[in-house]
């Protein structure tokens, strides 16, 4: 039998184990032109809870007792399609199931020979992508500029910081904890950190902080700790918009101040974005990350749980920070 989970309910506020549901179905053979999948890797990330939702935006919601979906890196078991051979590892949009079938649409090899295959949903994948591109297209960081990054432990956050160290800006990070601050100097690089749970002036420590003011504020959360940022900016500062985690689980969206006479006055551009904004990009932008990784200039963290069964738990847990970097699901 091939174990399956599918949406059960759609969460109000913060996701709990009750809104998914684990099932069982016979495992699949594949047809003509067809490969046979085992899940080997799942990643679970914040954006997920907006597809639990039933509204129209980038990409579709989930649909109530079907099976959900992120990135995994699946083992090629069989395979009826030319493309595909026994024993390829792929990366790709695929189900929360053990075992499926795919026509390789939409499926990228991986070869675990030169990175870890658990690197092809992080540093490699849509996480550093996310990063890169965002901080490129968007941010267009420049030497000696600074730079602030919100969520600046988690996955995208820290390579981020890392990136704009490359290119020679000072780097200024925010995070949930001592410890995690310590960890974005120490390991990633960060020239100064603000733990914002022990912070009761926001707007003030990102001015002590940033004493040159911000050039580029890269936003993984949203809320109270973008509006602190924007007091922050310098003139013809640039705002990239990621991601809002402090905001997925509200059940109204809050108000917060009026943004436009500071955009006016300072001539801040502030974009928000998808990483599949520049599909066309994707792989210049890995093969840089590559570089970056083989020079030693590149440092990633993941956390990885282990079983089918913990998916839902390691998604939940995304939202009290438990994670180290990228969180993987062994399967």
């Amino acid at each position: 039998m091939n174990k399956v989970i599918l949406l059960k309910n759609r969460p109000k506020g913060r996701p709990s184990l009750e809104d998914f549901e684990f099932t069982e179905e016979e495992k699949p053979k594949p047809k003509d032109g067809e490969i046979l999948l085992k899940t080997k890797y799942v990643s679970v990330d914040p954006y997920l809870r907006g597809r639990m939702r039933d509204e129209k935006s980038y990409i579709a919601p989930f649909e109530v007792g079907k099976p959900l979906e992120s990135g995994i890196i699946a083992e090629v078991l069989e395979s009826n399609n030319k493309n595909f051979h026994k024993g390829d590892f792929v990366n790709g949009m695929l189900q929360w199931k053990e075992f499926q079938t795919s026509n390789g649409n939409g499926l990228n090899k991986v070869d675990g020979e030169k990175a870890p295959l658990k690197a092809y949903l992080g540093v490699l994948g849509l996480t550093g992508i996310t990063a890169y591109l965002g901080l490129e297209k968007i941010g267009k960081p420049k030497k000696g500029e600074t730079l602030l990054v919100s969520g600046a432990a988690g996955a995208v956050g820290s390579v981020v910081g890392q990136i704009g160290k490359i290119k020679g800006c000072r780097v200024v990070g925010i995070a949930g904890s001592d410890e995690k601050i310590d960890r974005i100097q120490e390991k990633f690089g960060f020239d100064a950190g603000i733990n914002y749970r022990t912070t009761d002036n926001m707007k003030k420590a990102i001015a002590a902080a940033c004493p040159d003011g911000v050039d580029v504020y890269f936003d993984n959360v949203g809320g109270e700790i973008l509006d602190a940022a924007l007091a922050n900016m310098n003139k013809y500062g640039r705002v990239v918009n990621c991601g809002a985690i402090s905001l997925y689980n509200k059940k109204e969206t809050p108000t917060g101040p009026r943004v436009e006479t500071t955009l006016i006055k300072k001539s801040i551009m502030m974009q928000g974005f998808t990483v599949r904004d520049f599909v066309k990009d994707f792989g210049p932008a890995q093969n840089q990350l590559a570089k970056w990784m083989e020079q030693d200039k590149l440092s990633y963290l993941e956390t990885v749980v282990e079983g089918f069964e913990n998916i839902p738990q390691a998604f939940i847990d995304l939202f009290d920070g438990k994670n180290k970097g990228k969180m993987i699901v062994m399967v």
